[in-house]
Formats: C-alpha cells, sequence, structure tokens
C-alpha cells in the first residue's frame, strides 16, 4: 500500500526556514514566504548555491578579535596592514558602516567596530559594547586621533560623547558637514562621507 503523502511534514522545513529568514531586518513572514518559495522554484540556479555560500560563510567567517571586523581570520586584513597603523582611529557602529567608509577611499587608518551603540530603554551599556577594547587599542596601538563616525541620531551622539569623555592624551574629532541629522552611514554616497570626513572637527 502506498503511503499516503504528509502534507505537515512536507512543509516543516520550509516553516523552518520562512521563520528564520522573517528574522532578517526589512523582511517580514510574507516578504520571508515569498523569497523561500522564489527560492524553491529556482532550486539549481539560487537555492543550492545560496546554501553552499551560507555553509561555507558559517565555516569561515567570524569577527576580527582586534576590531569588531568581518575576517576570515582571527585578525581582519585592515588590523594586519602595517601600512595602515597610522595612528588613527575610526570608530563605527557596525560592519557596514565599516564598509561605507571604505568605499569612499579616503580613510587610510584602521577602524573600531563598537557593535551597536549606548541605549538605557534597550540596556545597552559601554561592557555590552567594544568600548572598553577601544580604550585598550588606544594605549597599545600609539594612537593619536580617534574619529568618531557614528550616525547623527540621538543613541549615536549619546555614545560619541561618552566615548569622547572616557578619551585622554589623543585628539578626538567626528565627521562634520555632509551627514544630515538622523542620518546613517551605510545610506550615505561615498561623495557625501569623503566631505564629511575631511571636514571632521574636534569634540
Amino acid at each position: 500500500m502506498t503511503p499516503v503523502p504528509d502534507d505537515d511534514a512536507d512543509r516543516a522545513a520550509l516553516d523552518d526556514l520562512i521563520a528564520l529568514l522573517a528574522k532578517l531586518p526589512g523582511l517580514g513572514p510574507r516578504s520571508a514566504r515569498r523569497a523561500v518559495l522564489h527560492l524553491v522554484k529556482k532550486r539549481g540556479q539560487l537555492l543550492l548555491p545560496l546554501a553552499a555560500a551560507m555553509t561555507r560563510v558559517g565555516d569561515t567567517v567570524r569577527e576580527c578579535l582586534n576590531c569588531g571586523n568581518i575576517a576570515t581570520g582571527d585578525i581582519c586584513a585592515i588590523c594586519a596592514d602595517d601600512r595602515r597603523a597610522n595612528g588613527e582611529i575610526c570608530v563605527v557602529e557596525d560592519v557596514a558602516d565599516l564598509w561605507a567608509m571604505e568605499r569612499s577611499r579616503q580613510f587610510k587608518g584602521r577602524y573600531h567596530v563598537l557593535g551597536g551603540t549606548l541605549s538605557a530603554l534597550d540596556a545597552i551599556g559601554p561592557e555590552t559594547l567594544r568600548i572598553p577594547r577601544l580604550l585598550d587599542r588606544i594605549t597599545g596601538e600609539g594612537v593619536s586621533e580617534v574619529i568618531l563616525a557614528l550616525g547623527a541620531t540621538i543613541d549615536g551622539q549619546t555614545t560619541a560623547h561618552y566615548i569622547a569623555d572616557q578619551l585622554t592624551g589623543v585628539t578626538v574629532t567626528s565627521l562634520a558637514q555632509g551627514v544630515p541629522v538622523g542620518g546613517e552611514l551605510d545610506y550615505l554616497d561615498e561623495g557625501t562621507i569623503t566631505a564629511a570626513l575631511r571636514a571632521r572637527r574636534a569634540l
């Protein structure tokens, strides 16, 4: 006797994938469902290559132990490049902001990724972020200038002022004109970032 197909079992794997995709920024349950159905329809061209690429990323990509950037080893290529040890560290909120700065091709120093911003409402304090690590790096790497390239949001500016208050013996600057109030670096074009970097001001 031919077994009767179990529709619930067929849907379980798809539902798991939909639920995971729905957790991504910008995606809800409906968008995730459409994406999964499209992937299944394009199994050979999209689904299987995507699964293989995600496995490779999961196996090899991690956070740089020094700055928080994405790397395939313990230390990212920027931190390992002696040419970028020029005494400047650019502090950003997340890796997307670091990539935005790199697209401008204007900054030649190193970075420090905080992993977020201070937020009393979300119980995110200095210890939750990489602020203590930043303070250690300033001492250990002979840093002369810290550029605070944080978003022009309330939390971003609160974080910038907190960090500035913790720093002594170094020049502290922030991005100036070109960054709109409420703006996030990842959404700015390279020209705007370049203008803001060149016109940075002391805090």
